[in-house]
């Protein structure tokens, strides 16, 4: 089995808690963190933005990637969300084994 880790940014607390609840809730992340305090510079329509964003953190098998980028983006309020998934290269095979029993 092969694993990722998913980067997801959202507007507020309120929006990542929900999309990481209804993640883990659908048994699509082991796991996803929610960690404030994130200052955002981008371009977004020709101009350069800042906001201040939350990061959800999860972690699932990379199988489901597509299905959980399929459900962030009905649940996100971005019309462009930022979701994107790195492979897990390496890590304690324990908790590798407890991300395959805690998914789909």
């Amino acid at each position: 089995m092969s694993y990722s880790v998913i980067f997801i940014t959202a507007s507020n607390a309120a929006e990542a808690g929900n999309i990481a609840s209804s993640l883990v809730k659908e048994k699509l992340a082991a796991c996803a963190n929610v960690a404030g305090g994130v200052s955002s510079t981008y371009w977004w329509k020709g101009n350069i933005e800042t906001a201040d964003e939350v990061l959800v953190i999860a972690k699932s098998k990379t199988a489901l990637v597509e299905k959980i980028i399929e459900r962030v983006r009905q649940l996100h309020s971005y019309e462009v969300p930022e979701i994107i998934a790195l492979p897990i290269e390496s890590g304690n095979k324990a908790y590798l084994q407890w991300i395959e029993e805690s998914v789909l």
